[in-house]
């Protein structure tokens, strides 16, 4: 599989993304790279790296990047020659199989709608972000592509996420939440209460309302939510995580007794950290558009960039975006999405 590797995106691109390329290309010997970016920017990383002579490394030029503060819409209007607009061309040419950028996400997801365009049937792409709960790990979808959404998003949204939990995470028959303020269907805003009653009617494994509280008891195997709520989620499970870790210290560092204590247990607390460690899961698979694509956290490590390099190749070697649209249209949900995304990509290109 070829894997598009946008060099660009990330707060310590290019360095990073071409030391995880380096250690891609020993750690899985089938795949193949095209490392898109400004060549004479990062020049020096892969002369650092002796990237130059591998035989499954190829490199594309892209002039521009869309930085963290830009709209999202310069990905496809103003900077049609960013890193990750070349990306998403290569994965429509044929010529890379799939995307893996740490960079501007509303960018990824402009960019790979509007040149990928979404899988028939489905309307919006969603992030599906994969946390852990007790006793195993959980998927939130949407987690960040689409602020504002319809009950038919959020009913695709479920489907996406049952197929990502069925196929690459072996659960058979997962239990799908739809995240609100109460247990009853009669709980929630105008959108979850319309919500629930698709869901109900769809054949899948719907568990009914799940509340916060419940999020990281596993009371469901797929959270579904809209990208404002989901990503607020996320990104205070981040921000306690990291809360947690400050007070613990703080709390073991109080006297000697305590200091000792916190020698002996340093084992433990590797396994804590690793629990909510995001490198190990890489990024979150974009689901919906019509192919492959990874987003990173911005703050993309080594180790995370490789994963997700190993995760895009795993999708890449699944016809899900084929899945999908089959299960919609099963599921009696399925939009004339593809029609609409055609008009976009006519208009955004003039």
């Amino acid at each position: 599989m070829k894997i598009a590797v946008d060099a660009m995106g990330g707060d310590f691109a290019p360095a990073v993304v071409i030391e995880a390329v380096a250690t891609a290309l020993k750690e899985l010997p089938d795949v193949e790279i095209l490392l898109v970016g400004n060549l004479p920017k990062i020049q020096y990383h892969l002369e650092k790296a002796r990237l130059k002579e591998s035989p499954r490394l190829s490199f594309v030029h892209a002039e521009e990047v869309v930085e963290m503060g830009e709209p999202s819409t310069n990905a496809v209007r103003s900077k049609k020659h960013s890193s990750i607009t070349v990306c998403a061309e290569l994965v429509k040419a044929g010529k890379a199989d799939g995307i893996v950028s740490a960079g501007h996400t509303g960018a990824a997801v402009a960019a790979t709608k509007v040149r990928l365009r979404m899988v028939p049937g489905v309307e919006r792409p969603a992030l599906a972000a994969l946390l852990p709960a007790i006793g195993g790990k959980f998927i939130l979808v949407d987690a960040g592509a689409n602020t504002d959404c319809e009950p038919l998003n959020l009913a695709q949204f479920a489907v996406m996420g049952e197929l990502y939990s069925k196929f690459f995470l072996g659960i058979e028959n997962p239990r799908i939440g739809l995240l609100s303020v109460g247990g009853e269907d009669v709980k929630g805003n105008a959108l979850t209460k319309e919500t629930f009653k698709i869901l109900s009617k769809m054949p899948i494994n719907f568990i009914g309302n799940v509340e916060g509280h419940d999020l990281f008891n596993l009371g469901a195997d797929v959270v579904v939510c809209d990208g404002f709520s989901g990503n607020v989620v996320l990104k205070s499970v981040e921000s306690i995580s990291h809360a947690i870790g400050y007070w613990l210290k703080e709390a073991l560092m109080k006297n000697v007794f305590r200091k000792a204590g916190a020698v002996l247990a340093q084992n433990a607390f590797k396994e804590l950290k690793n629990v909510s460690n995001y490198e190990e899961y890489g990024g979150a698979p974009l689901l919906g558009i019509n192919g492959v694509c990874i987003i990173g956290h911005g703050a993309s490590t080594a180790k995370a960039v490789v994963s997700a390099i190993r995760v895009a190749d795993g999708f890449a070697r699944n016809a899900l975006p084929e899945l999908i649209s089959k299960r919609v249209a099963e599921c009696g949900i399925a939009t004339a999405a593809h029609i609409h995304e055609t008009a976009t990509e006519t208009s955004a290109e003039k």
